[in-house]
């Protein structure tokens, strides 16, 4: 079995116009793609055998630019450079393929296009259209010898684009948030949704992906925020035809939820725990990470997930929705959000140091819906806005706390857990001590707020 790594140059500048193709560099937008995708192709194995590149400068810079990111020089492959590769025609790579030495079972190309994607074509059958600059395209041939290449003979295992590898750089080109400043709401709410609704899309691919956390915390913004969006409306004008969408979409979100905890957990136990004292506890929260991961991939990209986009993208475009919202105003909106505050100050007054964690969770679930009804008046209801802002700041803290301590006892349970050291067995103990000590700080804080009545002059500034 042999494996070939393509890979696309970074982008390049067209500044300098004096240039001869083969002269140009990199601009500063290409080197942010080779940030981005140098750890990924490092995992993959793509850095560290044969490397072979185009002798064209943008192509130096990047493969250059990726090595540099590796933090271990002894994992690099040795690299050479090739004026044949510098080459926009994808039989003069074929020729190129063919005499490659046969014990080589792996190696990377850093090349050009359109060759690169009508060699993965020829190759496979089932290459992308383009492929983005500085991206990925992973083939394994079953064969035993380069020059034993035939059309079709392989199969594309893994693509990787850098606008999938890092969020920063997806965000470049993302959808822009509409204006929503003078609309009526029967127009602001499905501008919102129809926005949220393309960035749930639009940030699938890197969810999929799974190389950027930041990918699967926005998905699951975007996904929370049009729930909350919906069901405020729901709360004010019952539907029965939104709800059944919804529904639909609250499940999606939950589903991110326990992934979400153990890349939030990962990612602090690395920066709190030095290693080795972080090994064990990593490795736990990668191996159930990926399960998770695995599972979100198949649902992703399942004909169940994509009628259900499609249904929710239907209601929230409907001129359905858009009667609903012309029959609410916001008398309306004040009545529930004062109802849901009575019912807020009452779960925050029964609460003391023995009430059970599930009760300041729901607290927290209060205070969120009471943000978003508000936010559908956010002009009127900035003070309010203020004070939510606050408490959900101190009980989310709370709930990470929780969560962080729950996973600390999966993993006392786990195989991983039973292969420690004393010393690493002692600090993660040390650690586990001052986060249940920030936890009941985190409850005192809660204990210690004021109903929101109180907090707003009991209702003198809950705008009418």
């Amino acid at each position: 079995m042999k494996q070939l790594f393509l890979i696309r140059h970074a982008k390049s500048s067209w500044h300098d116009t004096s240039l001869a193709d083969k002269a140009r560099p990199l601009k500063a937008t290409g080197r942010r793609q080779v940030v981005a995708m140098a750890p990924p192709l490092g995992r993959l194995g793509a850095l560290q055998d044969a490397l072979f590149s185009s002798d064209a400068q943008r192509a130096r810079e990047t493969i250059y630019g990726l090595l540099g990111c590796l933090p271990d020089t002894s994992t690099r492959g040795a690299l050479r450079f090739d004026d044949t590769l510098y080459t926009f025609e994808h039989k003069m790579l074929r020729r190129w393929l063919k005499n490659v030495d046969p014990a080589l079972d792996s190696l990377t190309l850093i090349g050009h296009e359109p060759a690169l994607t009508e060699l993965a074509e020829w190759l496979t059958g089932e290459a992308p259209r383009t492929l983005p600059t500085g991206s990925l395209l992973h083939i394994e041939l079953p064969v035993a010898a380069w020059q034993s290449l035939h059309k079709r003979c392989g199969k594309l295992v893994h693509t990787l684009s850098p606008a999938e590898a890092s969020h920063a750089l997806f965000k470049r080109k993302a959808p822009v948030a509409p204006k929503l400043e003078g609309l009526s709401l029967a127009e602001r709410v499905p501008a919102q949704l129809t926005f949220l609704y393309r960035m749930i899309r639009g940030l699938e691919p890197g969810v999929r992906k799974g190389v950027d956390p930041e990918f699967l915390h926005q998905y699951r913004v975007n996904l929370r925020r049009s729930r909350a969006i919906a069901e405020s409306v729901l709360v004010v004008a019952p539907d029965p035809v939104l709800a059944k969408a919804l529904k639909r979409l609250k499940r999606r979100a939950q589903a991110t939820s326990r992934l979400r905890d153990l890349e939030v957990f990962a990612i602090t136990a690395e920066e709190v725990l030095a290693s080795p004292a972080s090994g064990p506890l990593l490795a736990f929260l990668e191996r159930l990470a990926s399960h998770e991961h695995g599972i979100l991939q198949q649902a992703l990209a399942g004909r169940r997930y994509r009628k259900e986009m499609k249904t929710w993208r239907r209601r929230i475009s409907a001129k359905h929705l858009r009667s609903i919202l012309d029959g609410m105003d916001s008398a309306a909106i004040h009545d529930v959000l004062a109802e849901r505050i009575d019912r807020h100050d009452a779960s925050l007054a029964a609460l003391n140091d023995q009430s059970p964690d599930r009760d300041l969770h729901e607290l927290r679930k209060q205070v969120k819906r009471i943000r978003y009804l508000a936010e559908l008046n956010a002009d009127e209801q900035a003070d309010l806005l203020k004070q939510l802002k606050t408490r959900q700041t101190v009980l989310g803290d709370f709930q990470d706390l929780t969560t962080q301590l729950q996973l600390l006892d999966e993993f006392a349970d786990s195989v991983e857990a039973h292969d420690m050291d004393d010393d690493v067995a002692a600090n993660l103990a040390s650690w586990r001590l001052t986060l249940e000590i920030r936890k009941a700080e985190r409850r005192q804080d809660v204990l210690a707020l004021s109903g929101l009545q109180q907090a707003l002059g009991r209702h003198a500034r809950l705008a009418r």
